[in-house]
C-alpha cells in the first residue's frame, strides 16, 4: 500500500515549516549573510554610472542553465547602468583555462569582473593582475585564498545554503508525514557550498523532526557511484522512508536504483533543478521536491554589488539569494523563479 501526501498537502506543510525560517548561512570566513534584496542600485545613481563608460567581463566556471540564468541576471542589471559586457567565458572546471580567460579579458580593460573562482589557491594568483589594475571583483560562492573584503573584492554572492538544506528537510518530512527513516547521501569533499547545504539538512531533521531517524549515511564524491550507493542503502534498509541526495546529478542514480528495486514508496529530495528528476516528480514518482536557488537573482545581485563598489558605496561582504522549493504543483513557476526560463515541455506537458 502506498502512503503519501498530496501535492496540495505537501505545499501546505512546507508553508508552515518555512514560515518562520531565518537564514543561518555564513560566509567562508564566518561572515553574516545579507539578503540579495538589500543590494540595490538606486535610479538616482544610474546617471553617474552611465557617464563612466564602464565595461564588464563575466568569467564562469562552466556552462549550464544555472550559469545562463546568472548571466542573464547580471547582464540585465549591467544594462540598466549602461555597462557593456565585453568578455564572457566558461572555464569548464579547468583552473588553468580560467586563468587564461582572465588574462584574455584583461586585455579588454574591463571595469568589473564577475566570476566563480575554481580553486582558492590558483585563483588567488589568477586574479592578482585584475586586483592590481583596480578591477571591481565580485565572486560567486568561492573566494581566492587570503583575499580581504573591500580591499581585494567587493562581495561574495551565493545561495542561502542553510535554507536550501532546511527546505529539503522540511519537504522530505512533509512527504513522509513527519515520521519514518531517512538516508543521507552527502557530498564527500571539502566544498563550502555543498557542505553547508548537506549539514543543514541533517541538522534540521535531527532538531525539528523527532519522529524521523537518519538510519543510513553515505558520502559521495563521484556522482557515477550514486546508483551503487543507493542499492547498498536499500539492501540494508529495504523499508527506508526517504533519501536526501546532495544534488540532482547523483539523484538520477538514486532514482535508477529505486526503479531497479521496484520501489515506488521511498521519497527523494535533492537540490538544483534537473529535467529527469523533475519529470519523475511530476509523474508522481519517488521525488517529493527539488530545492533550487534563484540563479537569476544571484547574477543581478553580483552586478549590483560591483556597480555599488564603482560608486564608492559600502557593500556587505557576503550576500545570499533565496531558496525555492519546487514541487509538482509549482514546477512551472519554480523553474521561472529560479532560472527565468520556461520549464521543459516534458515537465509541464505544454
Amino acid at each position: 500500500m502506498k502512503h503519501y501526501l498530496s501535492t496540495v498537502a505537501l505545499g501546505a506543510a512546507l508553508a508552515l515549516a518555512t514560515s518562520s525560517a531565518f537564514a543561518q548561512t555564513v560566509g567562508p570566513k564566518g561572515e553574516a549573510a545579507t539578503p540579495t534584496a538589500s543590494i540595490m542600485v538606486e535610479d538616482g545613481d544610474l546617471e553617474t554610472i552611465r557617464s563612466g563608460n564602464h565595461t564588464a567581463a563575466l568569467l564562469w566556471h562552466d556552462q549550464s542553465d544555472f550559469v545562463n540564468a546568472v548571466t542573464a541576471g547580471a547582464t540585465d542589471e549591467l544594462a540598466r547602468a549602461g555597462i557593456e559586457v565585453v568578455a564572457t567565458a566558461s572555464a569548464g572546471f579547468d583552473a588553468a583555462k580560467q586563468r587564461s580567460d582572465i588574462e584574455t579579458a584583461l586585455s579588454k580593460d574591463p571595469s568589473i569582473i564577475l566570476s566563480l573562482p575554481l580553486d582558492p589557491v590558483t585563483s588567488a594568483a589568477a586574479f592578482e593582475e585584475a586586483k592590481e589594475n583596480g578591477v571591481k571583483l565580485v565572486f560567486l560562492s568561492n573566494v581566492p585564498s587570503d583575499y580581504e573584503h573591500a580591499k581585494d573584492y567587493a562581495a561574495i554572492v551565493t545561495d542561502d545554503l542553510f535554507q536550501m538544506g532546511k527546505q529539503a528537510a522540511d519537504a522530505l518530512a512533509a512527504s513522509m508525514g513527519g515520521a519514518g527513516t531517512v538516508g543521507w547521501i552527502y557530498h564527500d569533499a571539502d566544498y563550502y557550498v555543498t557542505n553547508q547545504r548537506d549539514n543543514a539538512f541533517k541538522t534540521t531533521i535531527e532538531n525539528d523532526y523527532p519522529e524521523i531517524s537518519i538510519v543510513a549515511e553515505q558520502g559521495i564524491s563521484d556522482p557515477a557511484r550514486a546508483e551503487d550507493i543507493a542499492n547498498a542503502m536499500l539492501l540494508r534498509n529495504p523499508d527506508i522512508g526517504g533519501i536526501y541526495v546532495t544534488w540532482a546529478g547523483p539523484a538520477e542514480g538514486v532514482l535508477a536504483a529505486l526503479r531497479a528495486n521496484g520501489n515506488d514508496t521511498t521519497k527523494v529530495v535533492t537540490l538544483d533543478l534537473s529535467e529527469p528528476v523533475a519529470l519523475d516528480m511530476v509523474r508522481g514518482g519517488n521525488v517529493a521536491a527539488i530545492i533550487a536557488d534563484e540563479a537569476y537573482e544571484l547574477g543581478r545581485a553580483m552586478a549590483a554589488a560591483a556597480i555599488l563598489d564603482l560608486l564608492g558605496k559600502d557593500v556587505p561582504p557576503f550576500v545570499v539569494a533565496p531558496a525555492v522549493t519546487v514541487t509538482a504543483d509549482n514546477v512551472a513557476e519554480g523553474w521561472m523563479q529560479s532560472l527565468h526560463i520556461d520549464a521543459p515541455k516534458s515537465v509541464t506537458g505544454n
